[in-house]
């Protein structure tokens, strides 16, 4: 029977082997050869590439290129990623050619380059305002621009970007960006003056170089920004613009009556005083600069603010750099992108389109992007989606990449040795800006022990998500110049979730601060009150071992702290002294070189000779 089997098994094969030289000869007397040499293929490789994805270029089996790759002493799957040289090894192997192309090539094109002069138009500068908290750079800004802005803000300071632009009678335009002034704005006003031809530095005649006008002076530097001074409020009491003449001189700042190149206007918005010498000045500066732009071209800008408004949506605040942005454009703002609704001007008028340096609000955008991004008009959905798609997977990549190698050891060994305490935020405010600011200042405070996690921040809003989110985390909410609506409302009180709301940075950072020194340990602080001898150790029936002591130094409280010492050596603490006689009366306090008893409870190995150390703790709450 096995016999038989193996015969069948061989009769199968020729007849197989048969067929096939039959249909060879078929082939040959068509006169059809069988070609074998492969077909070589100009094959795309891109940074990172799957080997089923390379197999599917290559148009080659992805077994074959396994093969090729174990033969290279790589052992890998089909569904494993290698790099490009391995890719175009491999591609060069089978014989294809390979272009290497790169993802961020998608944003070759996005922002061209320069203008030609010869296309370029004269263009209205762009001033930035600058300076200390309360010195009236809102209030100069009023003056120039006739409007009341400064009242309406909380606190009496500017908590994000404003843009403005003045027409003037002559038919000239400035426009005006409005920074703030408090320390934890600093990256809004390095944006500020990244974005601007001219700072405008606001400098009160009354108060003189603080803090954050030196910071102002010195983002101006670092973005190569002409200043002009313009020393406010001169027609108050004691009021002494040339002592600031001079404190500036410390910063390098030379005014051009002594010298130097830097125009100095003594004005008073209050009054307005010398507007009209500070526009002059704005003017001239612009006028040694030659600012031009060509707007007969595509839109680029840079994005000065952006929010999220319940009725509009995401609301973008935009400077237009050159070219002319137009209603139905479609734009790329960051990782968002979107065709342009509406373009808004600061006074609320509908604009069909936005020039060079003009400031406006944008709707459209699928999202909030960040201050500072710059904003392009592409030619289609297509190509946005694909911009926008490749930042938000680097963003991702970012987010996720770990700081460095740290092993799981490690990691466990800083967990056992610093338990820090955190406090939980969630963090909603009214405009991206003022978001980042609050996130940048909050992360500074704290210490080695306690310090305040972000868990999630945004503009907006506060949304039932969120209060889902912070019943989920155990975390408060804090909404900075945003308010929650009334289902958010309601499920917070449902869910027990605190929502505290805010409308000055000041109040919000003490706040979270004073928190937070809360969190910290308090410190023991031991004060000495006096030593103690044992003279002789007594057992007493019902009471146990009492110790005959005469005060040495200092003296001994009833109901203060007591350590027993041997040889000057701790051997026993014992908390509370609860038991203190002098003869037989229970007394308080017993003053050195007085002798008396005292008993420590379960405590039965005193001896003559020890000593008794009195103390008392006191506990010192401690402030970041």
């Amino acid at each position: 029977m096995v016999g038989d089997d193996e015969n069948a098994v061989e009769r199968m094969r020729s007849l197989a082997s048969v067929r096939r030289a039959r249909e060879r000869e078929r082939e040959k007397r068509k006169g059809h050869q069988v070609d074998n040499t492969r077909v070589s293929r100009d094959v795309i490789i891109p940074d990172v590439i799957t080997v089923q994805e390379l197999s599917n270029r290559m148009a080659v089996r992805a077994v074959d290129i396994i093969k090729m790759l174990m033969k290279q002493g790589m052992m890998l799957k089909i569904n494993d990623i290698i790099d490009t040289d391995t890719a175009e090894l491999v591609a060069h192997e089978f014989g294809h050619t390979v272009r290497r192309v790169s993802e961020s090539d998608v944003m070759e094109g996005f922002i061209d380059s320069d203008d030609h002069s010869d296309d370029a138009q004269p263009r209205p500068p762009v001033v930035a305002v600058m300076g200390h908290v309360d010195h009236g750079k809102t209030s100069l800004l009023d003056a120039l621009r006739s409007s009341d802005v400064a009242t309406g803000e909380a606190g009496g300071i500017t908590q994000h970007i404003g843009a403005y632009q003045v027409r003037l009678p002559s038919d000239e335009r400035i426009t005006f960006l409005d920074t703030p002034g408090h320390a934890a704005f600093s990256a809004m006003r390095a944006r500020g003056a990244n974005v601007t031809d001219i700072v405008v530095l606001v400098v009160a005649a009354d108060d003189g170089v603080m803090p954050q006008t030196i910071e102002a002076i010195n983002h101006a530097r670092a973005a190569k920004t002409p200043i002009i001074v313009a020393i406010n409020k001169i027609d108050k009491p004691g009021a002494k613009p040339q002592n600031i003449v001079n404190e500036l001189l410390q910063h390098e700042i030379v005014a051009e009556s002594l010298g130097g190149e830097t125009q100095i206007v003594e004005v008073s918005a209050k009054n307005r005083l010398g507007l009209d010498n500070l526009i002059e000045a704005i003017l001239l500066q612009a006028e040694v600069l030659d600012l031009r732009a060509n707007p007969d071209r595509t839109a680029e800008g840079v994005v000065i603010e952006s929010k999220l408004d319940k009725g509009r949506g995401p609301v973008a605040t935009v400077l237009v750099k050159r070219g002319t942005l137009k209603r139905g454009d479609i734009v790329v703002a960051g990782s968002s992108f979107g065709r342009v609704r509406a373009l808004i001007n600061e006074r609320d008028e509908q604009l069909a389109e936005a020039g060079p340096s003009m400031p406006v609000e944008i709707l459209g955008l699928d999202g909030t992007p960040d201050p500072g991004e710059a904003i392009a008009v592409v030619e289609n959905d297509a190509r946005a989606r694909e911009i926008t798609e490749y930042r938000q997977r680097v963003r991702r990549e970012k987010q996720i990449a770990p700081v460095g190698a740290v092993s799981l050891s490690d990691m466990m060994s800083k967990l056992a040795d610093k338990k820090v305490k955190e406090l939980q935020l969630i963090i909603k405010a009214d405009v991206q800006g003022s978001t980042e600011a609050i996130v940048g200042s909050l992360e500074k405070i704290g210490n080695e022990e306690v310090r305040a996690r972000i868990i999630h921040s945004g503009a907006g809003a506060i949304t039932e998500s969120d209060v889902q989110l912070a019943k989920g985390s155990n975390a408060p909410i804090i909404g900075f110049n945003v308010r929650a609506g009334k289902q958010a409302r309601d499920l917070a009180e449902r869910e027990g979730v605190e929502i505290r709301y805010y409308a000055i940075i000041y109040d919000l950072l003490d706040d979270i601060k004073g928190v937070l020194s809360g969190m910290l340990a308090p410190v023991q602080r031991e004060t000495f009150l006096g030593n103690a001898e044992v003279l002789e150790a007594f057992d007493i029936s019902k009471v146990g071992r009492v110790a005959g002591c005469r005060v040495t130094e200092g003296k001994v409280q009833k109901g203060a702290r007591v350590r027993i010492l041997r040889d000057n050596v701790v051997i026993q603490d014992m908390g509370v002294l609860t038991t203190l006689k002098r003869f037989k009366d229970e007394v308080n306090e017993v003053v050195v070189s007085q002798e008396c008893g005292m008993s420590f409870g379960q405590f039965q190995d005193i001896k003559a000779g020890d000593f008794i150390e009195c103390f008392t703790v006191e506990e010192i709450r401690r402030t970041l």
